[in-house]
């Protein structure tokens, strides 16, 4: 999914992490040059 901008990342990953979600990567700039963070659903999956 993409947010837009990293601000976005960033507060989309602290408002998962704050409603309990387990956040597994924080938010980083990757070796490919995206900003992601990474999460689990529900389900276990990563996201």
């Amino acid at each position: 999914m993409s947010v837009g901008i990293k601000e976005r990342v960033d507060d989309l990953t602290n408002r998962l992490s704050q409603a309990g979600f387990e956040v597994v990567g924080k938010p980083c700039t990757t070796g490919d040059g995206y900003y992601e963070s990474v999460g689990v659903d529900l389900d276990g999956d990563k996201v």
